[in-house]
């Protein structure tokens, strides 16, 4: 059954109702529209969305094309450290219960790992935590660091449950100081610690068996990434593996067809209020590309963008659910900035327009044990994790 603009949408300010009495509305002008309390939905953001295709264009519209050239395009060339602490910082700090009323307990902003339908955000996050364990092998005693650590959830998390000495660096202040209430609470502060800075100044006078980095790679940028892998490569033991989660779009010769241009036009939107600076989600080939050149040699790549699209359902659920707290604090623009932001990107993940990419590398030289991965890892298979 079709809908049209009058069954989901109030116009509440009469100076844009021109544009909504059209058969579809552009997608862009909408979004703005909503942000800015012009006009309301009759339905929830993602029961609007099953009909998008009836009442929306995907067509640029004027709101893109003044951020792309103001703000988009400054930010993608210069990332510099100044400019990219000023967005962590106007994103992360000072937001802990904000994200906490979407993430949940276990404050993990990247993706979880399903074993069943049935299982809780909780335990899929837990999944995801014991999965990386085993992809990376983990051993008792082992230096493992984890560059873009979060809420430290991670660095806690390995520490205790695998014995391993595990550093995180993190450049918000914020997440810094929930990461180490979590050391101490797991007991794990003979084995963890967190480094507040930025990732290019990470000292490099050690080497570690293992290297993390999920959904951080992103915020380094286009500009950035091959740099950012060749300093992961010097960091990382010559037997070592580094494990790099990060986020990925469509190839993008397929972004420019009039059916996949949504892509394009929630991308922007994501940039300009959700994760500014963060320029690097790219194709896999891309990302394959810079890895390989720097020294790497790919083991495996696991595509995770059907537990994303799932876990941000779950992030999207307990938004609504913490609605009126958020709006007594935050207001009623921030919490339809994120309502727009969860409820489109499961829709975006769940057609394959965004994913994410589990990737396990190691050193390519000829003295690297290759047979370690022999009967150690069964990618895909919904295993017990230890």
């Amino acid at each position: 059954m079709t809908k049209t603009i009058s069954d989901l949408i109030e116009v509440k300010n009469p100076r844009v109702a021109g544009r909504y009495k059209t058969k579809k509305v552009a997608i862009g002008n909408f979004i703005e529209d909503y942000i800015d309390e012009k006009v309301d939905i009759k339905v929830s953001f993602m029961e609007l969305l099953k009909y998008k295709n009836d009442i929306f264009t995907f067509n640029f519209a004027a709101p893109h094309y003044y951020f792309f050239i103001s703000r988009m395009i400054p930010e993608v060339i210069i990332h510099s450290q100044k400019q990219d602490k000023r967005i962590i910082k106007s994103h992360y700090d000072d937001k802990n219960d904000l994200f906490s009323w979407f993430l949940g307990p276990k404050m993990i902003y990247t993706s979880c790992y399903f074993k069943s339908l049935d299982e809780s955000l909780e335990e899929a996050q837990e999944n995801k935590l014991n999965l990386i364990a085993q992809k990376m092998q983990l051993k008792e005693g082992e230096d493992l660091l984890d560059i873009g650590c979060g809420w430290g959830t991670l660095v806690a998390h390995l520490a205790k449950h695998y014995r391993v000495n595990t550093t995180g660096v993190t450049i918000a202040q914020a997440g810094a100081e929930w990461a180490k209430r979590q050391i101490k609470e797991y007991g794990v502060e003979d084995r963890a610690k967190i480094w507040t800075m930025d990732y290019r100044d990470i000292p490099t006078d050690k080497k570690y068996n293992k290297i993390t980095c999920l959904e951080m790679a992103e915020h380094v940028g286009i500009k950035y990434f091959k740099k950012f892998m060749k300093q992961c490569y010097d960091l990382l033991e010559d037997d070592g593996l580094f494990y790099i989660q990060i986020a990925g779009l469509r190839e993008r010769s397929s972004l420019l067809q009039k059916h996949n241009r949504e892509d394009l036009i929630w991308g922007l939107f994501m940039n300009k209020y959700i994760f500014s600076g963060a320029d690097a989600s790219m194709p896999l080939n891309w990302d394959l590309q810079r890895i390989e050149k720097v020294g790497f040699e790919v083991h495996s790549v696991e595509n995770i963008g059907n537990h994303y699209s799932i876990t941000i359902n779950r992030w999207y659920d307990n938004w609504l659910s913490n609605k009126e707290r958020v709006l007594e604090k935050y207001g009623e623009r921030i919490f339809r900035i994120y309502e727009i932001f969860l409820a489109w990107s499961v829709i975006i993940g769940r057609h394959g327009g965004s994913t994410a990419y589990q990737i396990v590398c190691h050193k390519n030289t000829d003295k690297f044990d290759r047979t370690t991965f022999i009967g150690a890892t069964n990618l895909g298979e919904h295993d017990e994790f230890k």
